[in-house]
């Protein structure tokens, strides 16, 4: 599994930890050159030295995954020098979330190409309790189908069925994509799930009606939301809800929220983008592909 900083740099004692622990699940970290480099500004590296460290990553023959070390900001800057071709040629295993969206988007978008919301290696490997093992395990090494429910913290806020393919992520990264040649593509039913950090009731409210306007909510049959703990207090949560209710209001299709995926402080579930999924009220299931 190769680390990689494709966006802000992170602590070089988190990495550590974290390597370690990849390790104790039975991986071979391989650290990129500038996985652990500082600068310029809040960068691991210039942006060319990002993209080199992927680029390498994905044509080494030996390595089976890449895996980034944190998110922060930078990962948008490189999706004008990656290299298709190269991707295409040597589909790999790529997790990562937050910042990453914009990865995962134009792996998508460039390379249909599936991918992993999935726990980091300073964020989430570092603590002992920072990665869900079942849906890892599930998502990413496909020993079970995987499947979601109540408790991974998801609750019905629209009942209903729906089936398509689950696509996604970081809320704020998704619309700053918008209007770009980089925006989520697709034309086939989603499950979009959405996610993200500090931001308010009348920021999702905003940012959620930008979809709907900007085309996107056009082939989304059901919408998971992730775990709003990162985003505001307990006492503004019935505010959050209905914020996001009211902004999806003209959405005919089901709604849950509260999985536990992306920025979460535990047990961090691991998403398998790309996949054909069924939501089925408070569940969410790999079904297979369409």
């Amino acid at each position: 599994m190769a680390v990689v900083s494709p966006a802000s740099a992170t602590k070089p004692e988190l990495v550590e930890s974290g390597v370690a622990g990849l390790r104790a699940f039975g991986y071979e970290p391989v650290m990129m050159p500038h996985a652990l480099s500082r600068g310029p500004m809040y960068y691991a590296g210039s942006a060319e030295e990002r993209v080199a460290d992927l680029h390498a990553a994905f044509a080494d023959a030996t390595i089976d995954g890449v895996m980034c070390t944190r998110g922060g900001w930078g990962s948008a800057e490189l999706l004008p020098l990656l290299d298709r071709e190269l991707m295409r040629a040597n589909p790999k295993v790529f997790v990562g979330y937050s910042d990453h969206t914009s990865l995962h988007v134009w792996f998508w978008n460039e390379c249909g190409m599936p991918t992993f919301y999935a726990p980091m290696v300073a964020a989430d490997w570092s603590r002992d309790n920072g990665v869900d093992e079942r849906t890892w395990r599930a998502a990413v090494e496909g020993v079970r189908r995987w499947s979601v429910g109540e408790a991974d913290g998801l609750k019905v806020l629209r009942s209903g069925r729906a089936e398509g393919r689950l696509l996604g992520g970081c809320l704020s990264i998704l619309t700053e994509g918008l209007g770009t040649p980089w925006a989520l593509r697709f034309d086939e039913p989603c499950v979009l799930f959405l996610e993200d950090i500090g931001t308010k009731p009348y920021q999702w409210d905003r940012m959620l009606q930008h979809l709907r306007y900007a085309g996107l909510m056009e082939n989304v049959v059901g919408v998971v939301l992730g775990d709003m703990s990162a985003n505001v207090e307990e006492s503004e949560m019935e505010l959050l809800t209905h914020a996001c209710l009211h902004a999806l209001r003209d959405f005919d299709g089901p709604i849950a929220m509260g999985l536990k995926s992306g920025h979460v402080s535990v047990g961090n579930r691991s998403l398998p983008l790309g996949a054909w999924v069924r939501m089925d009220e408070e569940t969410l299931t790999e079904a297979g592909s369409e």
